[in-house]
């Protein structure tokens, strides 16, 4: 017995020494209500634009297009020689994301491609070397600030074009996938015998401190991606990207900056500040209720412009998405892919002033808002979102009752007020048993989903 306790002391010894909690290690040395009053200007937002751009914008048929017709620069080379964004006005882009309700804007500085939209010293592969002679992050950056919105930044840990990135599975120069490689990871190896991974880390560490380093506070960083070893041949992650220094730098130079979780550091506690689900249905979401979360989606199905891609969401379905990522406790990131012009396509324009219209009505029910208190059940066909501040709830109307009566089941003890949100009009409401029972109005509020919002006891 005197053993075992000695055992367990010693183990305890070793968690605290050791900076390990229940078996995540930590990276720095941040507490939690350090972290929480970092992200509180993330976690009010809940509403950002993402921004892919890049010379995909050309071709204009998926960002990813270097990759899915294996391209070689040789071949992808037209594309940089011919860039010249005559349209490019970030003050439009600007104001359209404020017109839209969205408080932070991430953009692309590079992408898988390897092209870089800023200045970089360390490659030619870069805007300032073509027609454009501009650096765009600056412009976007400057434009962006001048609205009141947070800054972010993509990078892409991949890089198409770099000569030391090792190829894989991923890469447009990868090997055929038809099993005819038996053993692919020894013949990626023979392919990249002149590659060398360190060198390029070195190339990635230096870009990430450039743009860290030379447009004044970055709010926000979005490094993509890391990949697993798989029967394709091997992955990336933490090792290749030197993700544990990369990390460490970054709080170093921007210490109130918040970070996604692609670095491939899982097993640290502080390895990232939220998850992201990419492209995930607005039912799934709720599978990451009580975690910090933004899920990043798109207009359409591809993340830059794609000229003749036609699955458009919606106003519905955009507004399904945030609606149901606040209440499910996260943040909503929406894309939109400039053209070649630097412009953003009418369809983009649409769907943003769509978003804008419900938003300068509708925003309480976002800004602040997180998922409703577990005593509170959702009444059917809505969405609840709430405000831990003023103490208020939002019911999102996706069916509006035709007979004009709303069942908030259990609410009678809880309900002081109701109003719809647009116009501040008051709903009238009864009370039968435990339940409170909401009057609306025959016509329905010209919104596509409207908002009520509950006073609370």
């Amino acid at each position: 017995m005197k053993n075992r306790l000695k055992g367990i002391i010693l183990f305890l010894a070793f968690l605290i020494v050791t900076n390990l909690s229940f078996g995540q290690k930590k990276i720095g040395n941040e507490t939690s209500e350090q972290k929480a009053k970092r992200m509180e200007w993330w976690t009010d937002a809940r509403f950002g634009m993402f921004i892919h751009w890049g010379l995909y914008a050309m071709p204009a048929r998926h960002e990813w297009i270097k990759r899915r017709e294996a391209m070689t620069n040789e071949q992808y080379q037209k594309y940089f020689d011919m860039f010249n964004p005559d349209q490019f006005n970030p003050k439009l882009w600007a104001k359209e994301a404020k017109a839209a309700g969205m408080k932070y804007a991430v953009l692309t500085t590079k992408h898988h491609e390897g092209f870089c939209l800023f200045d970089s010293k360390y490659t030619d592969y870069k805007s300032t070397n073509t027609q454009a002679k501009r650096d765009l992050v600056k412009e976007f950056v400057d434009a962006f600030r001048a609205e009141g919105i947070k800054i972010g930044f993509y990078y892409s840990l991949l890089d198409w074009h770099h000569p030391d990135y090792p190829i894989d599975y991923q890469h447009p120069q990868h090997l055929p996938e038809d099993g005819s490689v038996k053993d692919p990871v020894a013949a990626y190896a023979q392919l990249n015998k002149n590659r060398n991974i360190a060198e390029y880390r070195k190339y990635l560490h230096n870009q990430v401190t450039e743009l860290l380093s030379n447009y004044g506070k970055i709010d926000l960083l979005w490094l993509d991606f890391s990949f697993a070893t798989n029967e394709r041949g091997p992955g990336k992650g933490k090792d290749d990207w030197g993700s544990v220094e990369l990390l460490k730098q970054v709080r170093k130079l921007q210490p109130n900056i918040i970070i996604n979780n692609r670095l491939n550091l899982d097993e640290y506690e502080d390895g990232a500040d939220f998850e992201t689900p990419e492209q995930v249905k607005p039912g799934e979401l709720s599978k990451y209720k009580g975690k910090t979360f933004e899920t990043c989606q798109t207009f359409s199905g591809s993340w830059g412009y794609y000229r003749d891609e036609d699955s458009w969401k919606s106003q519905r379905q955009l507004l399904d998405l945030l609606i149901s990522s606040v209440s499910n406790g996260g943040n909503l990131i929406l894309n939109v892919g400039p053209t070649a012009r630097g412009e953003f396509d009418y369809r983009a324009d649409n769907a943003l002033e769509s978003l804008g219209d419900w938003m300068h009505a509708n925003s309480k029910s976002i800004y602040g808002c997180t998922f409703a208190p577990e005593q509170f059940k959702v009444p059917e066909e809505t969405k609840l979102t709430y405000n831990p501040t003023t103490k208020k709830m939002y019911v999102h109307l996706y069916d509006y009752p035709s007979d004009g009566k709303l069942l908030l089941p259990g609410y009678k003890s809880q309900l002081k007020y109701a109003q719809f949100l647009h116009d501040n009009s008051e709903l009238k409401f009864e009370i039968k048993g435990e339940d409170a029972i909401l009057k609306l109005p025959a016509k329905k509020p010209m919104y596509e989903i409207p908002v009520i919002e509950l006073l609370l006891n």
